[in-house]
């Protein structure tokens, strides 16, 4: 170490990168000059023993690897190397060697407690995805003159997207379908909470789907981070009168197929405002569709739409459009399968990205044949 004594610019100026990559969050900068502090100390030790230790060891590959564990403790990483330059500037090659193995057990001690977090994480996430499971319809809902089928996959182990089937008061009933900006465990938890003020909501009386938007969207707005906001379909269905009032907030339009004289015409159920939470005030209006015998309601999120083949491309909602351009008879199950069908075989396995729910519903009159009869 002696050759060191006044000779430390190579190891000042590994510590003083190191500082500037903490300040710009650059994991790789850090682990790149780290791995050149301490190599440069073996290499001026001219100790060869040492040096092929390191190298089999793969010590460099080692630190670049245990670096973005310890992301939370680097700023005391960093200062923990500084004293060990000051005593090889000195010419103290014995405290300095004292100096550095105790930055090695201050390295080990973060990393033995970053991988202690990591599992606490694990299981926390366990637990917050089989609460979120829960909070998640189990089995096609069962709505009066509706035949209904169902489709949720999340990207992660934390969903982003919700959707639900309630029974209200008025004999109607609530149809649910929402999908947050954002990933992770804080955007979950805004969904959790719109899908609790919108069930708590609607079974209290109101005077139109409106309302519950209007409700939700200042919940969301003052109680999240900007960054996040959800697009969002809420529809009341009245089986008497065969009525959709529904409010949608930014999402996909959900559209309805109906088949007539052998033709096919899609209606969109197109936006009405901005998504939930947006914006403090976004003035949502509630709008009306009249089902018909056979109509098939389509709603689906992001994850559907914007499916990525290997080499980028995005299935589109054109090509949802498009598998119901032929007329005829399809149950919602076929319906379903039909639209995962084509996404899968768009994808070609290529990762999944964005969490994928798809809601069919469809208008059945007690006069049509068995599903198990029909002809597509």
């Amino acid at each position: 170490m002696a050759s060191l004594k006044g000779n430390t610019a190579v190891q000042q100026r590994a510590v003083d990168n190191m500082r500037l990559a903490v300040r710009n969050r650059d994991l790789d900068a850090f682990a790149e000059h780290d791995v050149i502090f301490h190599r440069s100390i073996l290499e001026a030790s001219q100790n060869d023993v040492l040096l092929r230790v390191w190298d089999s060891m793969i010590f460099d590959i080692r630190i670049r690897a245990a670096i973005g564990k310890v992301v939370s403790d680097l700023p005391e990483v960093v200062e923990s190397h500084q004293p060990i330059v000051d005593a090889l500037e000195r010419g103290q090659g014995r405290e300095a060697g004292l100096l550095l193995r105790n930055h090695v057990e201050t390295f080990l001690q973060f990393l033995k407690k970053a991988e202690m977090d990591s599992v606490f994480l694990h299981q926390d996430l366990e637990i917050a995805r089989d609460v979120q499971r829960a909070l998640i319809p189990q089995g096609a809902p069962s709505i009066p003159g509706l035949s209904c089928e169902t489709f949720y996959k999340p990207a992660l182990s934390i969903g982003c997207d919700y959707y639900d089937c309630f029974s209200l008061r008025s004999g109607t009933w609530g149809i649910a379908i929402g999908d947050v900006f954002g990933k992770g465990i804080g955007a979950a938890l805004i969904m959790a909470s719109l899908q609790a003020s919108m069930g708590a909501q609607a079974l209290q009386p109101h005077s139109a789907p409106s309302a519950l938007i209007n409700h939700g969207n200042r919940l969301v707005h003052e109680s999240s981070p900007v960054q996040f906001y959800a697009s969002f379909f809420y529809a009341e269905y009245d089986p008497a009168a065969r009525t959709l009032t529904y409010v949608n907030a930014g999402l996909n339009p959900p559209f309805v197929v109906r088949c007539q004289d052998g033709r096919s015409r899609i209606f969109f159920l197109q936006p009405g405002g901005a998504p939930v939470g947006l914006f403090e005030d976004s003035g949502y209006n509630s709008k009306l569709f009249r089902l018909e015998d056979g109509d098939v309601l389509v709603a689906c999120t992001d994850g559907i739409i914007e499916a990525e083949s290997r080499n980028g491309e995005l299935w589109g909602a054109q090509r949802l459009d498009s598998l119901f351009l032929a007329c005829g008879r399809q149950t919602p199950q076929r319906v379903l399968d039909r639209i995962l069908n084509e996404v899968s075989a768009f994808t070609d396995g290529a990762p999944q990205k964005d969490d994928m729910t798809l809601l069919v519903m469809q208008l059945q009159p007690e006069s049509w044949p068995a599903p198990e009869q029909w002809q597509i």
